[in-house]
């Protein structure tokens, strides 16, 4: 668990890689979202099959920043 907890916390440029896990996560979560609010506005026609790409990354990452930040309380 100390691994998981060095890597989780390993600090660059002032934030820990699980900060940039959040951030990123939180980025593909907009992107996952616009892709079908702008399909059902009809301002640009995006197939569903990228909408469930950035889904399926999206939950990865979620799952990723979890255990990196869980792992200190563990």
């Amino acid at each position: 668990m100390d691994l998981i907890q060095n890597i989780g916390y390993y600090m660059i440029w002032g934030l820990p890689i699980a900060g940039y896990f959040g951030i990123i996560t939180f980025v593909f979560l907009l992107a996952t979202a616009s892709t079908m609010f702008l399909t059902r506005r009809q301002i640009v026609i995006i197939h569903v099959n990228y909408h469930k790409t950035l889904a399926i990354i999206t939950i990865s990452m979620a799952i990723i920043h979890f255990i990196l930040a869980i792992s200190i309380y563990i």
